[in-house]
């Protein structure tokens, strides 16, 4: 996958080290072409020097090909509006932004944007968000027959019950994380765009259940 990343401070640069470890093409942007120094000399991917949410800067790092969007610059203006750009103007599937402000991060989580404040940040998070897959695992029991976990849950999902997501999954939902916020769902809270599902189940059908999640309900049944 070719992914574009805004701003290469020491965020920007971790990411752009650790997806290029992973076998993805990457271009990082940022203003100050000094800054490209942090991601050393065996960095192989893009650097260009430009505003981020510029449309022609964001083609010239390759935003018409690209697979996700990282917006992890200073300033959470900055790194909204590049993030609406990538996704309204480009279309690019896999879009996150990183914002200082908590507050503004629940505004922006409802105009369909995964974001990621500052106060709890961690690469994985946002890798998580950039690259969504299968499950990833947050708790085991010590015999390690059950486990609870974060399972990428496909759009077809979006509208469906709790209730009709356990049934033809087989997990049980144990909370949901909805604007940054968990909550604790009952079998009839629906679905929405953004929401991240955690789940407890056995752990010899970690396969069949990502598998349930990845399809959406209307595959399930075929």
């Amino acid at each position: 996958m070719h992914i574009v990343i805004m701003g290469c401070g020491r965020v920007g640069s971790a990411l752009a080290q650790t997806l290029e470890s992973q076998g993805h093409t990457i271009a990082v942007v940022d203003q100050d072409p000094t800054a490209f120094r942090r991601l050393g000399s065996a960095f192989g991917g893009r650097r260009v020097t430009g505003v981020g949410f510029d449309q022609d800067t964001l083609r010239e790092a390759g935003i018409e090909e690209a697979g996700a969007f990282a917006a992890v610059s200073s300033g959470d203006n900055s790194n909204i509006i590049a993030a609406r750009v990538a996704r309204e103007m480009f279309g690019v599937e896999n879009v996150a932004a990183r914002i200082y402000d908590p507050r503004r991060a629940e505004v922006y989580q409802r105009l369909g944007i995964p974001t990621v404040a500052t106060v709890r940040w961690t690469a994985d998070q946002m890798l998580r968000r950039l690259l969504p897959s299968g499950a990833e695992p947050m708790w085991r029991d010590p015999s390690g027959g059950v486990q609870l976990a974060e399972v990428h849950t496909a759009p077809a999902w979006v509208g469906h019950k709790i209730s009709k997501l356990q049934d033809e999954t087989g997990v049980r939902v144990a909370f949901l994380t909805r604007l940054g916020e968990a909550m604790l769902p009952t079998s009839q809270t629906v679905l929405q765009e953004g929401d991240l599902v955690h789940v407890m189940m056995r752990t010899d059908e970690v396969e069949k259940v990502e598998a349930a999640f990845a399809t959406g309900p209307e595959e399930t049944h075929a």
